[in-house]
């Protein structure tokens, strides 16, 4: 027998044995009535008048759900309650309005962190058939380092020295001279050898020889344009980037509560930067980011559940 489905905006018969995860079309959110628009919180269109906003098509899909939502007191039961017991003031609060939420936005300007890097299994046997060459990363001489510009960092692996001027020139450079090593598990330098498990001991390694610093690679890294996309649960929003055989050690991803700033390397010398304003604020320490031979996915832990309409705020660059 068929069963009325009672979320909002769905309000179909179905049949229980055939409802599947995406037989309804539905509002999540809450109905809002600001400014003579009305609309629903999860999603972006909004009307003037009543009926059309009783026939804005859902935006969600999922169950079709046949329990009722609970009745309302009726008029005498209300009036009895009130005679039993004190009146209770009860404040509710709504949806917060855009310029509110943009008070209370953290800065864009906050310091950014590192989001640590899980590599897959299978990228780091990608990555040991490559067989990368370390002669793009070797120094390049005196000829390139005159045209420098200040505030350049060590091209040469696990240096992380910063050109200040002609002077820097002078000082020591400590790398490794090999390629990374990603083998049954095990993560190191093909130079030296010194093995670990952990990704990020791995890249916390310092040289084992010593040299001039590189300022500038002998090829250039191309700067591309890679597909990505992204999709959210209530809890997370995972933004996406395909690329060929991404390289953990020259990568990184940064973030504040509000900024993401992607920075991926990958087959070929090609690059990819981007730099997001974010919709939403989220949480540094619970966000993360996972590489695979085809992609890269960057997790973000939402500061508070709920919905997001985008991915960037409409202000915001992509590089």
């Amino acid at each position: 027998m068929a069963s009325l489905c009672y979320n909002k905006g769905c309000g179909q018969r179905f049949d229980p044995e055939r409802n599947a995860k995406d037989s309804c079309l539905y509002h999540p959110g809450i109905p809002i009535f600001h400014d003579a628009l009305k609309g629903w919180s999860c999603c972006k269109k909004r009307t003037t008048d009543f009926s059309e906003f009783l026939s804005i098509k859902g935006c969600t899909k999922g169950f079709h759900s046949k329990e009722k939502p609970p009745e309302p007191f009726s008029q005498e039961e209300t009036s009895d309650k009130l005679k039993a017991k004190p009146v209770e003031e009860l404040i509710i609060q709504g949806p917060k309005s855009a310029e509110k939420m943009q008070r209370e936005r953290p800065s864009s300007d906050e310091p950014r962190q590192l989001l640590p890097i899980k590599v897959s299994r299978s990228l780091e046997q990608a990555l040991e058939k490559l067989n990368l060459s370390s002669k793009d990363e070797a120094p390049e001489g005196r000829e390139a380092a005159a045209q420098v510009r200040a505030g350049t960092t060590c091209k040469n692996a696990a240096c992380k020295a910063i050109y200040q001027g002609p002077e820097s020139n002078t000082e020591v450079c400590t790398f490794h001279p090999g390629v990374p090593v990603f083998h049954e598990g095990m993560k190191y330098w093909s130079c030296c050898g010194v093995k670990t498990t952990e990704f990020s001991t791995f890249l916390e390694q310092p040289g084992c020889s010593s040299g001039r610093h590189c300022w500038t690679g002998k090829g250039d890294k191309k700067a591309v344009s890679c597909r990505h996309d992204w999709h959210q649960t209530s809890s997370q929003v995972v933004v996406t980037v395909y690329t060929k055989n991404p390289l953990p050690t020259l990568s990184s991803v940064k973030a504040n509560r509000t900024v993401l700033e992607v920075h991926v390397i990958f087959e070929g010398n090609k690059i990819f930067q981007a730099e997001l304003d974010l919709w939403g604020v989220i949480k540094i320490e619970k966000s993360f980011v996972s590489m695979v031979p085809t992609k890269v996915e960057i997790t973000l832990c939402k500061a508070s559940p709920g919905s997001w309409a985008r991915l960037e705020l409409p202000q915001s660059t992509s590089h």
